[in-house]
């Protein structure tokens, strides 16, 4: 990445997904990057998105490496309790209709609450994992309602989000980011290999997208061939 400046910090949060995993692996090979910090579920002190106490002691034990210029939230499910996503409405559960909202919305929401103030004063970016499927004017298939509203509400949340930051620090990014179908253990129960996008190409394609971004007063939707997603 070229527009954090030529000694940027990093931090992933979900680091040992497919997608974590590859984000850390390209920020390594980035010459400009000074430091990838890491934190998983595997870590100690490790987190977990249902526990918000967990989620404020992970963040103060990364403030140790911060300021970041780059915070990356790699988190998320598509499998609920063992199941995936519904494809009509008769298949809706309250249990697992909860639970995708707190590990895709709400436990992301408190990461922002914890993680976005390690964010440097200067241009820095905040990126969150989220999906096409989140986006609402994009819906044309319908069904996975679960995954989809609440990915549309993470949406929100980082939007929001986005609106109270400018006013502390102008120069931040917020974005929701669509890395497109990666070949990894989310996807393989509903993807073909043929119709999988390589963690490489969509981790580059991603960071090259963030790189061009603009500060503004909101939060960008971007997918990782660099296109905008409406909301």
């Amino acid at each position: 990445m070229q527009s954090l400046g030529s000694t940027y910090r990093a931090l992933v949060i979900g680091s040992t997904g497919t997608i974590g995993a590859g984000f850390v692996a390209a920020l390594n090979q980035d010459p400009n990057c000074a430091l990838v910090a890491e934190v998983s579920r595997r870590d100690t002190p490790g987190f977990a998105l249902e526990d918000e106490a967990s989620l404020a002691a992970a963040a103060a034990h990364c403030s140790a490496s911060g300021p970041f210029q780059l915070i990356i939230d790699a988190t998320g499910a598509l499998t609920i309790e063992g199941k995936g996503p519904e494809k009509h409405l008769g298949a809706l559960d309250a249990t697992r209709l909860m639970r995708s909202f707190q590990v895709n919305a709400i436990g992301p929401a408190l990461l922002l609450k914890y993680f976005l103030p390690l964010l440097a004063r200067e241009r820095a970016i905040y990126a969150k994992l989220s999906a096409r499927v989140g986006s609402i004017s994009d819906n044309s298939k319908g069904g996975w309602y679960g995954y989809r509203a609440s990915k549309a509400a993470v949406n929100m949340f980082l939007q929001t989000a986005a609106i109270e930051f400018a006013r502390k620090n102008p120069q931040a990014i917020l974005a929701a980011l669509q890395p497109g179908t990666v070949a990894s253990p989310l996807s393989q129960p509903f993807a073909t290999p043929d119709h999988c996008t390589p963690v490489g190409e969509s981790v580059d394609g991603l960071l090259q997208a963030l790189d061009a971004l603009a500060p503004k007063s909101s939060a960008h939707f971007v997918d990782f061939k660099g296109e905008s997603i409406g909301w």
